[in-house]
């Protein structure tokens, strides 16, 4: 039991720090409010000093992630984190997941006092941000292309009314919702800063990954060359994307079945472990003392992951 409840400490440990970042780095966007406070707030001086001592947290780490800036990992990871949406640097997180697994394995050493836990901890959570990094991704393109139709829509009637496609672009930005408004007042920035709207629009199609908009950057591009009704060709597109959206929405009510037995695949030994452990607690530490118990938890947790794995292949149909 005590192991189980350092591991858990050892993970809390982890992933506080990486979001303890995420929240100075998302909290230095709304900077200016406070900045402002203390003309109105009785407390202004405490509370300056609380938000000086995070921001110098976070300068510190800052500092000590530089000799990694460009480095060619790390500006990989630039681009990955820049995909899931996530306000950090490439160096910035490589340091941060050093020093929370660092901090967890720790953790799990003076808890458990055991040489192997400790060390096998701090290289296993490190992994599992990589894991949760590609969800995030997977998550925000899904998200992006949802929104794709409307945003068509929206780009479309604006040149209607009169808009260059620049304008329609930032009514894009300023109306819709994350991540597409995100990403077109990115562009927009991009093409104040001198980069050409052809440049800006490929980088755009770069980050975002998306087929359905690799099709609407294409359309664009032709257009302003050839010349042509934008317009109309944008509508053909939103009405080509809303029916794949359509079909992908009623592919996943078909295979909800499939999804929903490979999640309860992969957790119903967990809770009849949970169980066991509880009601027959002396039979279940032959798993935890003995190495063939070893071997067969680790045999299970591979057939776990490997049936988990199958299952998602089948029900994942591509449209």
């Amino acid at each position: 039991m005590i192991f189980f409840l350092a591991l858990l400490e050892a993970v809390w440990t982890f992933f506080f720090v990486i979001f303890f970042a995420l929240f100075i780095k998302k909290t230095r966007s709304i900077d200016v409010f406070h900045r402002l406070r203390h003309y109105y707030n009785k407390n202004a001086k405490n509370l300056q000093k609380t938000e000086d001592f995070i921001f110098r947290i976070y300068r510190f780490i800052k500092k000590l992630s530089e000799p990694l800036a460009n480095w060619k990992g790390a500006k990989t990871l630039d681009f990955k984190l820049k995909q899931a949406g996530v306000p950090l640097l490439g160096h910035e997180l490589i340091v941060l997941s050093i020093l929370g697994a660092v901090l967890s394995a720790a953790v799990m050493y003076m808890i458990t006092l055991n040489g192997t836990a400790a060390p096998l901890v701090g290289i296993t959570l490190p992994s599992l941000l990589w894991v949760g990094l590609a969800f995030l991704i997977k998550r925000r393109r899904a998200l992006f292309t949802e929104q794709l139709g409307d945003c068509l829509t929206t780009v479309a009637n604006a040149l209607r009314a009169g808009y260059s496609f620049q304008q329609a672009m930032d009514v894009v930005a300023k109306e819709m919702e994350p991540p597409i408004s995100t990403e077109f007042e990115r562009v927009m920035t991009d093409i104040a800063m001198g980069v050409t709207l052809e440049d800006a629009l490929e980088q755009m199609n770069n980050r975002v990954g998306s087929t359905d908009f690799d099709l609407v950057v294409t359309a664009v591009l032709i257009q302003r060359e050839v010349g042509g009704n934008l317009a109309q060709i944008l509508d053909t597109i939103s009405d080509t994307i809303n029916e794949r959206i359509r079909m992908k929405r009623e592919i996943k009510a078909l295979t909800a079945q499939g999804r929903f037995s490979s999640w309860i695949l992969i957790l119903l030994p967990f809770a009849v472990a949970a169980f066991c452990w509880i009601f027959n607690h002396d039979q279940m530490q032959v798993f935890i003392e003995e190495e063939e118990g070893h071997i067969a938890v680790a045999a299970a947790i591979i057939m776990e992951i490997v049936g988990f794995i199958l299952i998602q292949n089948i029900v994942d149909i591509e449209v």
